[in-house]
């Protein structure tokens, strides 16, 4: 697996990221999600910066994009391919994140009942810091490292 910059245009990322949310949306048991909904016009005019993890002959495997700061990285979205799920590539997308954030903080939010996610940052060292419903019922956690 490498892993490389990639732009929001690139083929296949809104196929990926509809099949990563919905099993987001499957673990949280809401699919509310905005990125599940968003189109590939709206993915494009997102503000982020986007690296991708691919396999050795070419297949994007995951992706993760952020927003960032001088003194913040804004960890906005990570998906992986379901079937490239348990092949670490999750974990190589957001060690990579916190490497390019050098000494600033890194902030994401996942939802309260993704366990995998939660389970990944925790043990990135990131620190739960709060929880919040941003439409009813749908909850999600706020983690910093």
């Amino acid at each position: 697996m490498h892993i490389s910059e990639i732009s929001a245009d690139r083929p296949g990322l809104i196929d990926l990221q509809r099949a990563a949310y919905r099993i987001e949306a499957e673990i949280i048991g809401d699919d509310r999600i905005p990125p599940l909904h968003e189109t590939s016009e709206e993915l494009r005019a997102q503000p982020l910066i986007w690296l991708g993890a691919f396999d050795d002959d070419g297949t994007l495997l995951g992706a993760v994009a952020w927003q960032e700061t001088a003194e913040e990285v804004d960890l906005d979205r990570l998906m992986v391919d379901p079937g490239a799920h348990r092949r670490g590539v999750g974990l190589a997308l957001v060690k990579e994140v916190m490497a390019r954030a050098g000494e600033r903080g890194v902030v994401v939010s996942t939802g309260r009942d993704n366990t995998p996610a939660r389970t990944l940052y925790e043990r990135l060292g990131f620190t739960l810091t709060g929880e919040a419903e941003p439409v009813p019922g749908l909850w999600v956690v706020h983690y910093s490292s």
